[in-house]
């Protein structure tokens, strides 16, 4: 299979798992939009360049130059990643996280663990999304109470189970 149809089949089974955690998750209108921006030439491009199958190409175009062009696209464009949400605080002049609305965060968690279950395949289980959040959780720049909703989300899956924490979530209003 050639890099290209291998990338685009991991996009499209990625998007459809996302679509129907968010429709568990009350989003269904933000799942059907999710990730869109995968299929421009900036994403794409890079995405089949790099493609392996088993981690996100961005990781490999990372290794390759030292950032990833299309990761820069994705995550300016795509308000359910962390990283979308940071900005100059004006008191301490530093790039910081902001809060991120929770319908963000819930479609956040609804991609962390479809990329867990694509990437991982038979070797998922309910605990490798959070093992993956707790992986580098003091290293990113998050909103403390963005970091916290999630991370409560990813324990209850791993101790409770999808049917629950989908049920808790769908419950979950803004701040």
């Amino acid at each position: 299979m050639s890099n290209a149809l291998g990338h685009f089949k991991t996009v499209c089974q990625h998007r459809h798992c996302v679509i129907k955690h968010c429709a568990k998750a009350g989003i269904l209108w933000q799942g059907l939009f999710h990730d869109l921006s995968k299929f421009s030439p900036t994403e794409f491009i890079p995405g089949a360049k790099y493609y392996q199958g088993t981690r996100s190409p961005n990781e490999a175009e990372r290794e390759a130059y030292g950032y990833s062009l299309a990761w820069m696209h994705h995550k300016g464009r795509n308000k359910h990643h962390f990283e979308y949400w940071t900005d100059y605080n004006p008191a301490s002049k530093r790039l910081e996280g902001v809060k991120m609305p929770v319908r963000y965060v819930k479609e956040m968690f609804c991609d962390r663990v479809a990329a867990s279950k694509i990437y991982l395949g038979e070797k998922y289980n309910n605990t490798e999304p959070l093992k993956y959040f707790m992986k580098s959780k003091h290293t990113r720049m998050i909103h403390k109470e963005t970091s916290d909703l999630l991370e409560k989300l990813l324990k209850m899956l791993s101790e409770e189970g999808e049917e629950k924490t989908f049920s808790y979530i769908r419950n979950l209003k803004d701040y």
